[in-house]
């Protein structure tokens, strides 16, 4: 743990004993300390190099977090914290589990598919709410006329749209037979061209990531594109220095599995484990459970691809 994350929470763990006007100043210091390592792309749990350790702490980190809106519910910070913490929790440790285990027992993967409903729902809500508080009345807004309501967002909202935007996109992609969550996809996508437009080269190029599974993943009468999908991928790779697993998988996962390209998909997953996971400290958990996703899709070639 760094020095001042450890300075903040020796100060909220003494001001929750001291009186009003400690705990609150201490509240505020440790939401902002949290959003600000969120918005520079690195946390104390990002550099983490034990996924299963993260995965233990994390339910009690969240409603720790969720505590502190409690007290604080319009804190930027603290509302950018639980987006993205319960946005990357519900993918790593229960929609991915989901697809681990549906083979074997299909009453838990549907299980935890409605799990991670509930988890990106809660997310979303915190994302929206973070936004609103920036800019009253986005949500309304939103639906009436997207470009118009994202038009005042600047660099300093990408945060928040990028972690929106992606536990919005990912429960509507858990909701393909709920015509009303569908209908939302271009809200999603006006999210993410905003964050992309206003910052491309946030965390690592991330953002593209979005992009390759948004385009490989819909069929071109749905408005997708291989083509889109394979220049985003290109500038995920050239922004992440080739140091990000995930842009490797989400190729893999949608372009050259629609295509059937049983080659290249063996070749970019067998490159996705190769990347040095301390190249960049700060995606160090994230490249581990990618890798993770990686070696899992290579174990199901002779299912995925028909000969």
């Amino acid at each position: 743990m760094d020095l001042t994350m450890r300075r903040i929470l020796i100060l909220t763990a003494v001001s929750l004993i001291s009186g009003c006007s400690p705990r609150k100043i201490a509240i505020e210091n440790l939401g902002t300390a949290l959003g600000d390592a969120i918005s520079k792309g690195g946390t104390t749990y990002s550099r983490d190099d034990d996924p299963e350790l993260i995965k233990e702490a994390g339910p009690a980190a969240l409603k720790t977090i969720e505590a502190l809106i409690d007290e604080s519910p319009k804190h930027p910070g603290l509302l950018l914290t639980a987006t993205s913490g319960f946005t990357q929790y519900a993918f790593a440790y229960v929609q991915c589990e989901a697809d681990y285990v549906e083979s074997q027992d299909l009453a838990r993967a549907t299980e935890l598919r409605a799990r991670a409903r509930a988890l990106y729902r809660r997310a979303m809500g915190y994302g929206l709410r973070g936004i609103e508080s920036r800019q009253p009345g986005f949500g309304e807004k939103l639906r009436t006329n997207a470009d118009s309501s994202l038009a005042p967002m600047r660099k300093a909202d990408v945060p928040f749209l990028f972690w929106t935007g992606n536990a919005w996109g990912a429960l509507i992609s858990l909701s393909t037979t709920d015509a009303d969550a569908m209908a939302d996809l271009p809200l999603v996508a006006a999210i993410m061209r905003r964050a992309l437009e206003l910052d491309e080269g946030f965390s690592a190029g991330s953002i593209h990531d979005f992009f390759i599974a948004y385009e490989g993943g819909l069929p071109a009468a749905a408005g997708g594109s291989a083509q889109r999908a394979r220049h985003h991928f290109a500038r995920a790779q050239e922004l992440g220095r080739g140091q990000r697993a995930a842009p490797l998988i989400a190729f893999a996962e949608t372009v050259l599995l629609a295509e059937q390209n049983r080659s290249e998909f063996e070749r970019i997953l067998q490159e996705a484990l190769t990347v040095d996971i301390n190249a960049n400290p700060d995606h160090r958990l994230a490249n581990l459970i990618a890798q993770k996703r990686g070696r899992w899709l290579l174990g199901r070639m002779n299912e995925l691809f028909v000969e």
